[in-house]
């Protein structure tokens, strides 16, 4: 069942793989990155832990399904967006995907999730950011991060009312999203492929509940 216990990141990996039909590449990234430097509570319980700021970090299991959703644009050299990148762990299994030519994004809208999940990342994987493979920057996720568009892969870990429009703009032909789409009382989890530039088809995978994709005044309760 989802909620389980485990105590290493070893043993969280055989709970998911237990559940989820986990392929050999999102099982080497979540092995190779600890939720325990990017969790500071049961860090290998699965289910979503607050991480400040009125965040929280997706449960594990979540982060293993959208690795595998998005794992066949998860490939060397893909431009990738990880929109509300909390403390950084998922960013950080995208990066260890798309290996050292590729290029993932993180996006925050505030800056103390920011500057805590870089400093997560440099606890021991210092390499992703010196080689420019992963960076987190502060911003407006719902406005995408055009700078290193387009993108092959993008990833919203909030839930959107509707999808922004700048997301699909920034998304590359042949390129996927996901994204939980919906109000407060529940969501979608929605996959959209974008076949041409008119064209995106839509898939519905699962219900969810995330946090809303909001600003960051509402998400401080200013």
């Amino acid at each position: 069942m989802w909620g389980s216990f485990t105590h290493s990141q070893k043993d969280l990996l055989a709970h998911l793989h237990s559940r989820i039909n986990l392929s050999e590449r999102v099982k080497n990234a979540l092995l190779t990155i600890d939720r325990g430097d990017f969790c500071p509570k049961n860090p290998y319980f699965d289910g979503a832990q607050a991480i400040g700021y009125n965040a929280t970090i997706s449960a594990p299991h979540m982060h293993a399904m959208a690795l595998e959703y998005l794992s066949e644009k998860l490939v060397n050299g893909a431009h990738v967006l990880d929109i509300g990148s909390g403390s950084g762990y998922l960013t950080a299994c995208m990066a260890k995907m798309v290996g050292g030519t590729g290029k993932v994004v993180g996006i925050e809208h505030i800056q103390g999730l920011v500057d805590l999940s870089i400093e997560n990342v440099l606890k021991n994987h210092r390499d992703l950011i010196e080689s420019g493979t992963l960076k987190i920057v502060q911003g407006d996720g719902r406005l995408g991060y055009p700078q290193e568009a387009p993108y092959n892969a993008i990833h919203v870990g909030a839930a959107a009312q509707q999808v922004p429009e700048a997301l699909f703009e920034q998304l590359a032909i042949g390129g996927r999203m996901v994204i939980p789409v919906g109000g407060k009382n529940g969501q979608e989890f929605m996959q959209y492929d974008k076949i041409s530039a008119d064209k995106i088809e839509k898939k519905r995978l699962f219900g969810v509940i995330y946090v809303p994709l909001t600003s960051q005044a509402e998400q401080l309760g200013q």
